[in-house]
């Protein structure tokens, strides 16, 4: 295999169910480690790399046994061609790092939160010292209040000053990267039937950058936002034909009807607004406090007027009848619930993606994801760059 033709290589921390690994899989690269803490979560990667032939070299070549990315030490343990990885053999080390110390709807601790792992992912940027470096978190990481230690980060990348604890002024001569772009991306332009902003760092080595091969930020891929009742009407409409016929047939088409009606309505009210009846922001919901719904009472607000009650997650449609659950998971006064399935269709997984766990886990994998096709597009900016740095090495050598 010649140098031009060699796999882009990535390792990824915080995987989570594989929402960021789906996308830049999709985006022509390939993982040599996917490291995430969630023993379910784990076990979705494992199960999916194992089911799909698509991912026959992950198969092959994939590390799923690390769990703590604190103690993961790569150049210790991930191979690539039957040796240990080297400084500088990666292409890519991505992560989706924890969102609590960011999020709007906690404390926002920043780096005084005990599960801030960027100090970790500069760590790992600096032992491996990757052609490329991509951080996903959410839009709090953009506050004013946390510039400071924004300052921080990219001082560690590319050479900067940053305001020290004391308030002193420090200068860090970096770690030879540019940080070409820290900005927020809509899930909604790239698809994503949901209001999902996440902030994305993207940062290029910069000898990979020389000779005029620059990075480009990822453009829409979407003129319009696709709609809840678009992404939704062909697995809702399953979930009620299992009943058409049958007793409850009436009561099935009209509550279908019903939800198909409210959610449309939605859609072409906000389509007057340039909107497009999107679902509100998924949330991951926490293991300390009981089990998955649809988020906080304005989510929830949200979700009945696209006809949905947000008040849990459904059973799927065999464990639903084998339970006895209809009554609270179809035909509740707010409308139907969604299944862990259908908010995967929220979150842009593939159709075919499987989940461990039970219900309140694999929903937990879902609303804590990255959209696989934001990552994606993410993913094909930095291999244009790859690409691009690759093809002219090849010439001058």
């Amino acid at each position: 295999m010649t140098g031009t033709e060699a796999e882009f290589t990535s390792i990824e921390i915080c995987a989570g169910a594989g929402g960021q690994a789906i996308g830049l899989h999709a985006a022509g690269f390939r993982h040599l480690a996917l490291v995430e803490i969630d023993k379910n979560a784990r076990e979705t990667l494992r199960r999916n790399i194992e089911a799909r032939p698509d991912w026959g070299w992950e198969k092959l070549r994939c590390d799923l046994s690390h769990a703590d990315v604190t103690k993961f030490e790569p150049l210790e343990s991930v191979k690539t061609d039957g040796e240990l990885i080297k400084p500088e053999d990666l292409d890519l080390l991505a992560g989706g790092v924890p969102c609590p110390p960011f999020s709007h709807a906690g404390k926002q601790l920043g780096k005084d939160d005990e599960r801030d792992l960027f100090p970790r992912m500069l760590y790992l940027v600096e032992k491996l010292r990757p052609r490329a470096v991509m951080i996903e978190n959410v839009r709090g990481i953009l506050d004013p209040k946390f510039s400071d230690y924004r300052d921080y980060i990219k001082a560690k990348l590319q050479s900067g000053d940053y305001r020290a604890e004391d308030g002193s002024l420090v200068h860090d001569e970096g770690l030879g990267y540019k940080v070409c772009h820290w900005g927020l991306l809509e899930a909604s332009d790239f698809g994503v039937p949901q209001l999902r902003p996440r902030a994305i760092l993207v940062a290029i080595r910069e000898d990979v950058l020389k000779d005029d091969v620059k990075y480009e930020w990822p453009t829409p891929t979407h003129e319009h936002a696709v709609s809840v009742v678009e992404a939704l009407a062909e697995s809702m409409e399953e979930r009620y034909k299992t009943y058409f016929g049958g007793p409850r047939d009436r009561e099935a088409r009209e509550a279908y009807a019903r939800w198909h009606t409210k959610a449309t309505e939605r859609h072409e009210a906000l389509q007057a607004k340039d909107g497009a009846g999107i679902a509100p922001t998924l949330v991951g919901g926490s293991k300390k406090h009981g089990g998955a719904d649809l988020g906080p009472s304005r989510a929830k607000a949200a979700w009945k007027q696209l006809g949905v009650s947000g008040l849990g997650v459904a059973n799927d449609i065999e464990t639903s009848k084998k339970k006895g659950s209809e009554g609270r998971d179809l035909f509740g006064a707010d409308g139907p619930m969604l299944t862990v399935e259908q908010a995967a269709i929220i979150q842009g997984f593939p159709g075919d993606w499987i989940f461990d766990g039970g219900k309140t886990a694999q929903y937990r994998q879902v609303g804590n994801a990255f959209p696989p096709p934001v990552a994606e597009a993410v993913g094909r900016s930095i291999m244009d760059v790859l690409k691009a740095a690759r093809e002219r090495d090849a010439r001058t050598s």
